[in-house]
């Protein structure tokens, strides 16, 4: 029941569409402005074709027997030369069409205009590349005209340092075909202790230095907890004020682990890896110095043919990814993210 006065509500209520003026904030409030964690890691190279290629080398074992009588002659080659690889370019593309009117009109934090919708679309193709860098998905040579080249994923690279669950293959360039493998899952298996210190010290006695533990934030969420576990007995709640008087913080995260060879291991999720099937994703131990994104053409934005009341734009993008060494690099696939982390 109103009151005898003209009120609001008969404001609202008045023919066609009611007398109150809308009050809508301009600002749009987005939630998904998300950091680019693999993308930030890589250095930034150009390309001047479609197959990106370089060589991989390494210094080898020491030799201790390595002794020489004193005066005699050098009849020995101790050169070596280095293996060529290469990545496949993909084209990656979003496309903006915006009326004529809705570029004119006031729309709510200029949502409809062409230079709002270009924006947003980079944002939106810099996702889509990052997610894709994270897969284990080959490599494959387009042909133009039905097949698109592929720029293999981060875990198919990896063939070296891997953990797999049963069943699962390693995938790596394929020097017949120049192709980069995918790996073939395994069976998803709880992450233990034992995974991640062994596939560092892998890493290490190959001669890389692993800075990120880089995964979904399931995975991530899963080693904090078995930190504070009493199976771990590594991370415990503190307080940073020795004399009591203030709010104790409690921590309830780990965010590094230190391994046995001065590796500090920062934890890094990332929420635009995806899962690798249901319920299983791949923790990758990444080492930036050997990784590179490389251009062909980088994020440009073209206009595309007008044919109406209509402006059209094209985003896009050739790019493709360098693991430089894969032995720098790790992984522990098929990871079960609905069990808990064990000790081994």
């Amino acid at each position: 029941m109103t009151t005898a006065n003209t009120d609001a509500t008969n404001l609202r209520n008045a023919p066609a569409g009611g007398l109150i003026r809308e009050d809508v904030m301009e600002k749009i409030w987005q939630i998904d402005s998300f950091p680019l964690p693999l993308t930030d890691q890589c250095s930034k190279d150009t390309s001047s074709s479609d197959y990106k290629e370089f060589t991989m080398d390494e210094l080898g074992d020491s030799d201790t027997d390595n002794a020489h009588v004193d005066g005699s002659d050098v009849d020995q080659n101790d050169s070596v030369l280095g293996t060529r690889v290469g990545n496949w370019h993909q084209t990656a593309l979003k496309e903006i069409r915006i009326s004529k009117r809705a570029n004119a009109v006031t729309s709510i934090g200029r949502q409809g205009t062409l230079s709002y919708q270009v924006s947003q679309t980079q944002k939106r193709l810099r996702r889509d590349v990052e997610s894709q860098m994270c897969t284990q998905q080959a490599s494959v040579q387009g042909d133009g005209a039905t097949v698109a080249g592929i720029s293999a994923g981060l875990g198919a690279w990896i063939q070296t340092n891997t953990i797999r669950g049963v069943g699962g293959t390693d995938g790596g360039f394929n020097f017949t075909t120049k192709i980069i493998d995918a790996p073939g899952a395994g069976t998803p298996a709880p992450l233990t202790e034992t995974n991640i210190r062994d596939i560092a010290q892998e890493i290490y006695q190959q001669g890389g230095m692993t800075q990120y533990l880089m995964s979904v934030p399931e995975v991530i969420r899963i080693i904090s907890e078995y930190l504070f576990s009493a199976s771990a007995r590594v991370a415990t709640m503190t307080n940073d004020d020795a004399s009591g008087t203030k709010a104790m913080t409690a921590y309830g995260a780990a965010n590094v682990f230190v391994t046995d060879f001065n590796q500090v291991l920062t934890f890094l999720p990332n929420r635009l890896q995806k899962l690798d099937a249901a319920n299983s994703a791949s923790l990758y131990f990444t080492d930036p110095a050997h990784l590179s994104q490389s251009f062909l053409t980088g994020y440009q934005t073209e206009p595309l043919a007008k044919t109406g009341l209509s402006e059209k734009r094209m985003v896009s993008c050739d790019y493709t990814l360098c693991v430089l060494n894969e032995k720098s690099q790790g992984v522990r696939a098929d990871i079960d993210i609905t069990a808990p982390m064990t000790a081994s």
